[in-house]
Order: structure tokens, then C-alpha cells, then sequence
């Protein structure tokens, strides 16, 4: 298997997440025989400070030429005082633009081995697993006319839908929920938003081409709630891109802390995969940062990507593994007891790099039986 995959590490932990997921793409396809071609580019912060974007047209370019694309955080505060079109979350907007991915897939589960790590009772978050879905091009984040005057002290931003963007993305949802248990929750405000109102009346419409699949809605302001209540009742969770952005990053209480969430981008030129935490600048360098957002994430770059479920789940496995035995980054550590290791990023990375390795060999010893 060939795969091409464009790095583009970032700002603050992003060098350092990144570095271990890399490293764990490595060693399966050494392991498996596979050929991985890895090509590091410039994003954010970095971008701006050497070449003065926050996206080089040339890191558009390496991405596009790419079969994947592997990012790790954008965002540096030294930056603040440019305008938002200039500053390094900029260039996470402009190549999601550019890769034209339109759904935005976010896992949210709840870990047996870190139901001590959230603030919810064990027997809420038991057995959640959610996958939500949220549409990344539009909305708030892309919608024109969109200012800020600074004389008359008022701005403004537009939410706007089409109801082709609210189709496509709403397929994805169904598509998906028909892999796992069926059900699709669609998340909006149809109570006092138009554009909600299109976006409900959009996926009853849409629902009615997947019988097998229930559909529900759910008003964002209950969603919240209930996502703290009963999360084990959700399946796939689809939303527009605003409430889908704070929903997902809500729903890191269930698993027990932001940097265990991955992500994947999809349905354009190019996939685009990131964790779901940010650059966290604080922590940079300190040997603090949760590498394991970013490796689950390298599991969705082999399912989305290069169609090597087998590989991805062994990921997947790898990283319960570590983390049943005991093994926490700092992030993870608190609340836990003397029983509990805290590692750092670099030995996170390769926790769960000698058990995929461990695993893999069995299982070709296994079959070489």
C-alpha cells in the first residue's frame, strides 16, 4: 500500500503530537510492508513567521499532491493583535477551503479505563460512543457578509446554508450511522433560526432515503444537556459547523480530557486529519502534552484514507492498552492515584508503539501458523 501523506505539524504541541503519530504511521507500515511517504509543509504561526502567510501557496500545493493530509495545531498568541484573516487560525480555515472537505468527523467515547478522568458519574458516561458529524464549510465560519468596524464599534457574521451543502453533508451522517447502531440525532435551533428551519426541513428529507436509519432532532441548547445527562442515547450526532465545533468539544468530558479526541475531514480533494485540541502554547515543549488525540487521529488517516481497518483498529487497541495498564500524560492524571504512571509526550509515543508492535507480531505469527 502506497500513501502519501502531507505533515503539517503547526504551532505550540502541534510539532510534538504530530511527531508521535508519525511515528506510529511508521511503524505500520514497516511492520505491514506498506509504503508511507511523509512531506513536512507550513501552517500557522511558523508560516506566518517564515514566510509571512499563515498558508503558503506551497503548502496548498504539497497537500493537494498528497493522498492525506496530517495536521497538528494552529495558534500562536504573539499574534493576536493581527486581524483575523492574517492570523495562524487562518490557515486552518484556508486549507480546509482548499482541500474541500465538508464533514467534519469527531469519535467521542467513553474509555472504561478513564471513567475516573471525567467529572461525569461512571455509570453516565458508561458505553457512550459517539461519532459526530459537522459540517465544516459553512455556516458562521465561511458566511459573507462578515465585518468588524472598529469606528462605529459593531460587526457582524453571517450563518448561510444551501440546501445542497445541507444534503451532502446530512448523507455522510446516514451513511455512517447505517455502519454503526442506526440512529441519527440532527442537532440545530429551528426554534428561532431560518437558516435551522432549512437545515431540519433538508435532513427529514434526506432521512427518508435511509429507512433503516431513525432520525431524531434536537434543539443545540437541549443537546447540551443531554450530552451530559445521556450520552450513551446518541449515536451519530450531526450538526451545522458552529454548534458541531462546541458540541464536539463538550462531549471531551465524556472521554475524559480534549487531547484523546481525534478527527478527520472528508468528502473533498484531499482528507484532512488533526486532533481535536488546539496549539496550547502553555505547554509547549514541556513534556505535557496528550500525544493520543493525535494518534487516533493517525488511525482515522489508515481508515479514511488508505481503507486498512485492520491496521487502524490495532491503533485503536494499542492505545487502550496503554492506557488500561496504567499509563497517563499529565492531562489525564488528575483526579487519578498512586497507581497511575505519568509519562511524558515522547513516552506515550512509544507506550503505544511497542504495543502495536506487540500486537502485529502476534498476529502474524499467528497467521504464519
Amino acid at each position: 500500500m502506497k500513501l502519501k501523506i502531507a505533515i503539517l505539524a503547526g504551532d505550540g504541541i502541534g510539532p510534538e503530537v504530530t511527531n508521535e503519530a508519525t511515528g506510529i504511521l511508521r511503524a505500520v507500515a514497516e511492520l505491514g510492508g506498506h509504503d508511507f511517504t511523509f512531506t513536512p509543509a507550513l501552517i500557522g504561526g511558523i508560516a506566518i513567521t517564515e514566510t509571512g502567510s499563515p498558508l503558503p501557496q506551497a503548502t496548498i500545493d504539497i497537500s493537494l499532491e498528497s493522498d492525506a493530509v496530517l495536521l497538528g495545531a494552529v495558534g500562536d498568541n504573539k499574534f493576536a493583535a493581527l486581524s483575523p484573516d492574517k492570523r495562524p487560525e487562518a490557515g486552518l480555515l484556508q486549507i480546509r477551503q482548499a482541500l474541500g472537505g465538508f464533514a467534519n468527523l469527531r469519535p467521542s467515547i467513553a474509555y472504561e479505563a478513564l471513567s475516573s478522568n471525567s467529572p461525569l458519574r461512571p455509570e453516565v458516561t458508561k458505553d457512550a460512543d459517539i461519532l459526530f458529524v459537522r459540517e465544516l464549510l459553512g455556516g458562521l465560519y465561511f458566511g459573507a457578509p462578515r465585518w468588524w468596524d472598529r469606528d462605529s464599534n459593531e460587526a457582524i457574521n453571517t450563518m448561510r446554508y444551501t440546501k445542497p451543502e445541507i444534503v451532502r453533508v446530512a448523507r455522510v451522517a446516514f451513511e455512517l450511522a447505517g455502519k454503526r447502531r442506526k440512529k441519527v440525532t440532527s442537532v440545530d435551533k429551528a426554534n428561532v433560526l431560518e437558516v435551522s428551519q432549512l437545515w431540519r426541513a433538508t435532513v427529514t428529507e434526506v432521512a427518508k432515503d435511509y429507512p433503516d436509519v431513525t432520525l431524531e432532532h434536537q434543539l443545540v441548547d437541549s443537546m447540551a444537556m443531554h450530552l451530559m445527562n445521556i450520552p450513551r442515547n446518541f449515536d451519530v450526532v450531526l450538526t451545522e459547523n458552529l454548534f458541531g465545533d462546541i458540541l464536539s468539544d463538550e462531549a471531551a468530558v465524556i472521554t475524559g480530557s480534549l487531547g484523546m479526541l481525534p478527527s478527520a475531514t472528508i468528502g473533498g480533494a484531499v482528507n484532512l486529519y488533526e486532533p481535536v485540541h488546539g496549539s496550547a502554547p502553555d505547554i509547549a515543549g514541556t513534556g505535557k502534552a496528550n500525544p493520543l488525540g493525535a494518534i487516533l487521529t493517525a488511525a482515522m488517516v489508515l481508515r479514511h484514507s488508505a481503507n486498512l481497518e485492520v491496521e487502524a483498529a490495532a491503533i485503536e487497541r494499542a492505545v487502550l492498552d496503554v492506557l488500561e495498564a496504567g499509563h497517563r500524560t499529565a492531562d489525564l492524571a488528575r483526579g487519578t492515584d498512586s497507581a497511575y504512571t505519568v509519562v511524558s509526550t515522547t513516552q506515550m509515543g512509544k507506550l503505544v508503539h511497542q504495543s502495536l508492535t506487540q500486537a502485529i507480531d502476534r498476529r502474524q505469527s499467528m497467521h504464519a501458523v
